[in-house]
């Protein structure tokens, strides 16, 4: 199988039109296809590529050694490998893991200055490393923050065209119940998307097997990696904090409430002394961190209590390699998204809401039931999302819009596994139509 198309690829199309383009740093958690789509942009639009691995070759770390003006550091590159092409105006320079050697940041802005070359900078930025990167180049750069997978990569990769993404749009826009033929295909490639998560490497083996033989095996070995990454990047005392988080969240989610209580991860353990792990965790792009609101009113920023908190995993495939055996074998077999008391449900809306560029933020009341999933805005509007395993009543949606407490929230979606729907100012969704939320929003007059 051929490469896989993302959505970076438009962004590095415009980054490339733009005449006033700085160098592009891309960054993102660690195997979700960052080298693969810069090496195939590289390919299609310069006559050279200078790629340096800060991983795989260590020895270019040395290239600084006169300095960070572009003149010193190609003269460098040209001594260690004289066969890398510098050639004004057609080669892009291609440094890659940069979290190993975050000094040459510092270079962008010679780079910037020199103009000659394109430079595009990636890596698996963990911890603390960012902070040095940026602070070492603010002002020269550009930042694109990429993910494994979305369901819409996903859908490429199966081989459907735009089209039929914006058939599902037409359906939200026009509140038109999808067939069911249309229901069944979309449920089945939701399920199996599901079961998979983002990662490149599952997506691939899955589809060209056409089968799930050797997906868990290969998103086991990516969890296998990230503790691996905890032990390498975090510092100290830290790492055991980190990985007993990391370890946690799927016990977590299972319960009721959800929330992720730093009690419970090692006996007397505090919010404060564990409060860096959980940045660290989403700093390098492994837990999305969901907010207990203070009020449900604009604007979210700010108006959120920093040590009330739900963890979910940036990808749900690695929620999935965490369950036990009995689980596991429920879900591949039975397609039963409903194990961990529908976590995974709410893990995957989620993982959604949070490619298409929105903040996770929740609400419980503490002296009453009233309770919410997640929040989006709007320019003018709070929309409150419920995540229903069933299509049940929606006592707390029902109050969040019809209360006049509320002012900022008018109407509700409400996602489950079904189809389209509206009763009373809650527009009802399957889950699959999570990830176009936001270009629904945008495009529908409510």
């Amino acid at each position: 199988m051929g490469y896989l198309k993302r959505k970076i690829d438009l962004f590095l199309e415009e980054w490339k039109q733009d005449s006033q383009r700085k160098p592009l740093v891309v960054k993102g958690p660690r195997q979700i296809g960052k080298t693969e789509s810069v090496r195939n942009f590289g390919k299609k639009h310069y006559k050279n590529v200078v790629e340096i691995n800060f991983v795989e070759e260590p020895k270019y770390k040395q290239i600084v050694a006169d300095g960070y003006k572009t003149a010193d550091l190609i003269k460098n590159i040209s001594r260690i490998d004289p066969e890398k092409r510098f050639v004004e105006g057609e080669t892009l320079v291609f440094f890659d893991e940069l979290q190993e050697f975050p000094e040459i940041a510092t270079a962008l802005k010679f780079f910037e200055q020199d103009g000659r070359f394109d430079v595009i900078c990636s890596g698996s930025l963990l911890g603390i490393h960012y902070g040095r990167i940026e602070s070492n180049s603010v002002g020269y750069k550009t930042d694109y923050e990429m993910c494994s997978l979305d369901f819409e990569e996903f859908l490429w990769a199966k081989g459907y065209d735009g089209s039929f993404v914006e058939e599902m749009l037409a359906h939200m826009t026009q509140m038109r119940p999808f067939n069911e033929a249309e229901l069944s295909v979309c449920n089945l490639l939701f399920l199996d998307f599901c079961i998979l998560g983002g990662m490149p490497a599952v997506v691939r083996e899955y589809i060209e097997k056409d089968t799930f033989e050797g997906s868990l095996a290969i998103q086991r070995q990516l969890l296998i990696d990230y503790e691996e990454d905890v032990r390498k990047y975090a510092a100290g005392m830290d790492q055991t904090r980190i990985l007993n988080v990391f370890r946690q969240i799927p016990i977590q989610l299972a319960k009721d409430n959800r929330k992720f209580q730093i009690s419970k991860v090692a006996s007397g353990a505090r919010f404060k002394d564990y409060r860096g792990c959980i940045e660290w965790l989403s700093d390098a792009g492994i837990v999305n961190t969901c907010y207990c609101m203070n009020y449900p009113e604009l604007p979210l920023k700010g108006n959120f209590d920093e040590t009330k908190y739900k963890l979910y995993f940036a990808d749900s495939g690695l929620l999935v390699a965490m369950l036990d055996e009995e689980a596991q074998e429920d879900l591949r077999a039975n397609r039963n998204l409903g194990v961990y008391k529908g976590a995974l449900y709410e893990n995957v809306v989620g993982e959604a809401l949070v490619k298409s560029g929105y903040g996770l933020y929740y609400y419980k009341r503490e002296d009453s039931t009233l309770e919410e999933d997640f929040f989006v805005r709007t320019t003018k509007d709070l929309v409150p999302v419920e995540v229903k395993a069933t299509n049940g009543r929606s006592k707390s949606l029902r109050t969040l819009i019809e209360s006049e407490k509320y002012e900022d929230i008018h109407y509700g979606i409400k996602l489950i596994n079904g189809n389209i729907g509206y009763d009373g100012q809650i527009y009802t969704f399957p889950y699959f139509c999570t990830f176009l939320l936001k270009r629904y929003l945008r495009s529908s007059v409510l």
